[in-house]
Order: C-alpha cells, then structure tokens, then sequence
C-alpha cells in the first residue's frame, strides 16, 4: 500500500516501493512537503521526487537505478573532438553555481527523454533553489561567449552526486558540462553519479543499471564521506577526461 505523507512522517522503507508489475514501479509515497529536510533525507536513502502539474509530490526509488560509474565514463569520438575544441576557444568555460536558477529554468523547459512536458514544476524550482541556497544543490554550466549555452543540475551530498536534469541552447553544450561534472568528480573523489532512470543518452555515455541494495550500499558509503567545500571548476580537471587536454607544464 502507498504510504501518504505529512509534515512529519518520515519516508517508509525504499522496499516497500512499489514492484515492476504495478502501474508506478519505483513509486514508493506520496505528499508531504519539499522542504530542504525531507529532501536531506530523501536522497540519502536514494529517493527522490518527481511529478507534474495537479499531482501531489510523488517519491521514487526506482529498481533497477541507472548510474554512471565514474571510472567507466566512455567519451565518444565526436564529442571528443569537440570538447577540445571548446576547452582551447577563447571565450568558451565551465562554470560551477554561478546561475543557479538558471540553470533549472531551463530544465523545467526541457522534457525527460521519452515524455512530454516538464516534470520540475514550479515548487520543485522554488525548493532547489533554497536549497542551494544552503550548498546542496549544484549547476555545471557551459558558457560560450558570455552566455549560458547549456548545463545540468544536480544535489551534491559527501562524495555522492545525484544528477538530475541537463538543457542546451547549443549544440554539444550540455554534453560538455556532463563531461566537465566527470572531471570534477574525478577530481574530489565522487565515485558514482546517479542518473535515476535508464535512457539511451546516458547509457551511450556508459552509465548502466545496479540493483537497489548495491546503489543503497554505496550512498551509506559516499554520503557519509565529507562535503565537498570547492565547487570551482579548475580547466586543469579537463586533463581528467581527455590526457590530451591536461595542462602542459612546459607551456
């Protein structure tokens, strides 16, 4: 049975949500509030909210979880040669948390691959927004020329981080800001980037699904470590994906 929530009941078991045979798998409650704590508390157990206009906050903890090992991130060709094209054009930058609400404006704007409509809906902005407030929250932004071409959102807890939206208004961009999370992951010892959902996009990147006991197992771990207190991008990291765009000491 679906647990309902309020202000104060905490989240019920992640076994308990919902199985592939129901109309909602992963759907493990409902209501309740987006207030920075029941966030806090959702993803360190792995769940996460998720739904539309009219519905009340509905709460996922999906079976199989899709996740990006971040060892076993596959940089295509094409985007490679495109990123070192970004990373040596004067004018083109990572940056981290500089437009925040940005960021997750656009995202609301862009459908989940396979849906239509959004899925961020104005609370659920309002929410991450004061929660970055607080450092919980965090954008990867692709800057081209003094704009804002592209970019994801994500929640940053210990060494564990929970992508969950990207947009681009330029070819390539959000790619190039997934590629500059991986440096930055690489870098601060973020092992595994949760991706929620098994899509094509990511799997082409080389994310693939772990069990939920696995996935649970590793956020116990990660969310235990300490938070990462720089969030600057440094294009040093990009030598992190791609040797050949380390910097040359020499130069």
């Amino acid at each position: 049975m679906l647990t309902w929530l309020d202000a104060d009941t905490p989240l019920p078991p992640t076994s308990r949500a919902l199985g592939p045979d129901s109309d909602a798998p992963g759907l493990l409650a409902a209501g309740g509030t987006l207030s920075a704590a029941r966030l806090e508390e959702a993803y360190r157990h792995g769940v996460f909210p998720w739904y539309g206009p009219n519905q009340p906050i509905l709460w996922w903890s999906p079976e199989p979880r899709m996740v990006l090992h971040v060892a076993e991130f596959h940089l295509p060709t094409s985007l490679k040669k495109t990123l070192r094209r970004f990373v040596r054009t004067p004018g083109c930058e990572i940056r981290i948390d500089s437009a925040f609400r940005r960021v997750i404006e656009a995202c609301a704007g862009t459908p989940r691959e396979g849906q239509d409509g959004t899925w961020i809906v104005p609370a659920m902005v309002e929410a991450y927004v004061a929660w970055h407030a607080r450092g919980r929250t965090h954008s990867v932004e692709t800057w081209i020329d003094g704009e804002l071409a592209g970019g994801l959102y994500g929640v940053g807890i210990g060494r564990m981080f929970y992508g969950e939206s990207m947009f681009a208004h330029r070819p390539d961009a959000s790619k190039i800001a997934l590629c500059a999370l991986v440096a930055f992951a690489r870098t601060h010892g973020i092992t595994q980037i949760d991706c929620q959902q098994n899509t094509h996009h990511l799997a082409r990147f080389g994310a693939r699904e772990v069990d939920r006991p696995a996935f649970e197992r590793h956020l116990a771990r990660a969310c235990g470590e300490p938070d990462i207190a720089d969030w600057t991008y440094d294009p040093a990291m990009w030598g992190r994906v791609d040797p050949a765009l380390a910097p040359n000491p020499d130069a």
